[in-house]
């Protein structure tokens, strides 16, 4: 991930973008601390979409409809 510094990426906005699309999140940072990442539409679309619930995950379990589950605890 490149490093912008904040002075930077204000001066070459359209080239941090293009970065952000074409090679992944651009690390942005003040002071040589990281404060912000810049992400495509894309990436940012995959990572915020809603996530299955995990009563839902284990509804789907093939385990889901046993009334008894065994498990062998021998070493």
């Amino acid at each position: 991930m490149k490093r912008w510094r904040i002075q930077d990426a204000k001066a070459r906005f359209p080239e941090l973008i293009h970065a952000a699309a074409v090679d992944g999140p651009q690390d942005i940072t003040h002071h040589g601390k990281s404060v912000a990442v810049v992400l495509s539409r894309d990436a940012f679309d995959c990572l915020s979409q809603n996530s299955e619930t995990l009563v839902a995950f284990m509804q789907r379990s093939p385990l889901y409809d046993l009334d008894e589950l065994e498990l062998d605890r021998a070493l």
